[in-house]
């Protein structure tokens, strides 16, 4: 009887190595023929670090839908607002290095974070590789028909006649939109209270239904409201005046030494292939090619860019030397 158990044990024994042996094989088999697909074989993502229907989020569909049109997949938007875009940030950080999850940063996650947040989970220089910036977009800012102010003196007369009584929202705390207000504040000596947001989606719609006084919003998601009457445009926070609104002067023109532009740019996490990269960036440049792309970003105020990843380091190089003194001057600060 024993003799006949111990047999047993043996078969089952070897049964479980063998089906081990063929898992095993299984596995190897599936992983090479996982790794020999080539890039993309599947969906994309694309995070945006901020509410559904502001500047970073119109560009990462325009920009998406094209770049999925190139690469031949699939080109989903997937939003993570909070912390100034940080949530989003520290998402598209611990994602695979893969190609299969990129990131629309701005101005605002890439170059004021990290000097207006104490603590960042995350470095958004070491831990993103660049592949290039899409589109420099100028802020507007804009106020509510309801206001006793149509014009920056207004405002300005206004707010040093009512300390405090101002109040601006943004898309978030360190956003060009969020940083756009203080350097006003700083630059023109007037009290106003800032008022963050996830998104400059929901700032707007406060803004329209007049739970908030103004905004220095991307001019993608402030100008259609412009266009329809909704809003008054009291200056573009550009050196100079944008052609879709040639007649709204440049806050510079009151207030010397203003100057604040927002950009856009599309990352993936540090450590993709640069194969990868590559194949990314060769069809992001066929799409800032299209005629149909530059009429949209046009329409919406934004100016296309196509760059390197080397030029678009550089460029993120000095823009974090440039807002850090505004951070540092304006005395903004989160935590």
């Amino acid at each position: 009887m024993s003799r006949t158990f111990t047999g047993i044990q043996r078969l089952r024994a070897l049964a479980k190595m063998t089906l081990a042996a063929t898992s095993a094989w299984a596995l190897l088999v599936f992983g090479a023929t996982a790794q020999a697909q080539p890039y993309p074989s599947r969906a994309i993502t694309i995070v945006v670090p901020f509410a559904a229907g502001g500047a970073t989020d119109i560009l990462a569909r325009v920009v998406g839908q094209h770049l999925g049109e190139e690469l031949k997949q699939p080109m989903l938007v997937d939003n993570k607002p909070g912390a100034g875009g940080n949530i989003g940030g520290a998402f598209l950080v611990k994602s695979a290095p893969d190609g299969y999850t990129l990131y629309m940063g701005a101005v605002g996650t890439q170059t004021i974070n990290p000097f207006l947040y104490k603590k960042m989970s995350f470095d958004p220089i070491k831990d993103m590789a660049a592949i290039s910036r899409v589109a420099n977009v100028p802020n507007l800012l804009v106020a509510h028909p309801d206001k006793p102010y149509k014009t920056v003196p207004e405002l300005i007369a206004y707010a040093q006649a009512h300390p405090g009584k101002v109040n601006f929202g943004s898309s978030g705390s360190g956003t060009s939109v969020h940083l756009s207000g203080e350097l006003f504040k700083s630059l023109a000596r007037v009290d106003m209270i800032h008022v963050p947001y996830k998104g400059s989606g929901p700032a707007m719609a406060d803004l329209l239904a007049g739970q908030i006084d103004i905004m220095f919003d991307n001019m993608p998601s402030a100008l259609p409201h412009v266009k329809a009457g909704k809003l008054v445009p009291l200056a573009v926070t550009t050196p100079k005046r944008a052609p879709e609104l040639p007649d709204t002067p440049a806050i510079g023109e009151f207030v010397k030494g203003y100057e604040a532009t927002s950009w856009f740019g599309l990352f993936a996490p540090a450590q993709t292939p640069a194969n990868v990269i590559a194949a990314v960036h060769t069809a992001l440049g066929r799409v800032m090619g299209k005629a149909e792309v530059k009429a949209k970003l046009a329409d919406l105020g934004a100016e296309p860019v196509y760059e390197t990843p080397r030029q678009f380091d550089a460029f993120i190089a000095a823009e974090a030397i440039k807002w850090r003194k505004v951070v540092q001057e304006s005395g903004a600060s989160v935590d």
